[in-house]
């Protein structure tokens, strides 16, 4: 589906730190350059009709203000807006709330730099963070940004998620959640956390992205396996 190294290789990482009206919040930092034009890439993050070919289905006023849902993921309220080069929303799952920003910038002709940070409030999250590191938002990040975006962006065509969870699944595609769970844990400690807690948590995270799924269990009148 992609080429795991080129893939891999080409995005950067960072992990740190910022002060926010509500806290200090971690912050987990994509950024990679893609062979496509400012508006081109900001129509395929912002255009409702275009985000599902390589992300998820959306709904919702995507306007300043406005409220989206992502189809089930996360959702929340576009707080700033300023096309085609930044948007910021809250990114509301599971009971929290942390915050997204992007930026598009011009990185050459025909080409754009995307860096997208993915803030986490320290108090809220901090037991899960501890637990699994940056890797838990950044991977996730990572299959979107290089399975997804960069695959509709490189040929227009949509991505199709029955094909996309089989990559996923495949021995590839977990070659590719390890190298890149590698690279958070390396972002993690470049950001000045532990050695050895960050590679835990990064084990933990790869362990988490790469098991097998639970096989579905049979119904109650059904006879026992043999």
């Amino acid at each position: 589906m992609i080429s795991v190294s080129e893939q891999v290789n080409a995005t950067r990482r960072v992990v740190g730190t910022r002060v926010l009206e509500a806290g200090e919040a971690h912050v987990v930092t994509i950024s990679r350059v893609y062979a496509a034009a400012v508006d081109e890439v900001w129509d395929a993050c912002t255009n409702p009709e275009r985000i599902p070919r390589w992300f998820l289905p959306v709904s919702g006023d995507l306007r300043v203000g406005g409220r989206y849902q992502l189809e089930g993921n996360a959702g929340g309220v576009v707080e700033r807006c300023g096309p085609p080069h930044s948007f910021a929303a809250t990114w509301e799952f599971g009971g929290s709330v942390s915050w997204i920003e992007l930026r598009l910038t011009g990185a050459g002709e025909g080409q754009t730099r995307f860096e997208l940070d993915h803030l986490m409030p320290v108090d809220e999250l901090d037991a899960h963070w501890t637990e699994f590191g940056p890797g838990a938002v950044g991977i996730g990040w990572d299959l979107a940004l290089q399975a997804g975006l960069a695959t509709h962006l490189a040929t227009g065509k949509s991505v199709d998620p029955a094909a996309a969870a089989e990559w996923t699944a495949s021995a590839e595609g977990r070659e590719f959640i390890t190298r890149c769970s590698d690279r958070w844990y390396e972002a993690d400690v470049a950001g000045g956390a532990d050695p050895d807690r960050a590679r835990a948590a990064a084990d933990r995270t790869t362990a988490a992205y790469t098991a097998p799924p639970a096989p579905p269990a049979p119904p109650p009148d059904a006879p026992p396996a043999t």
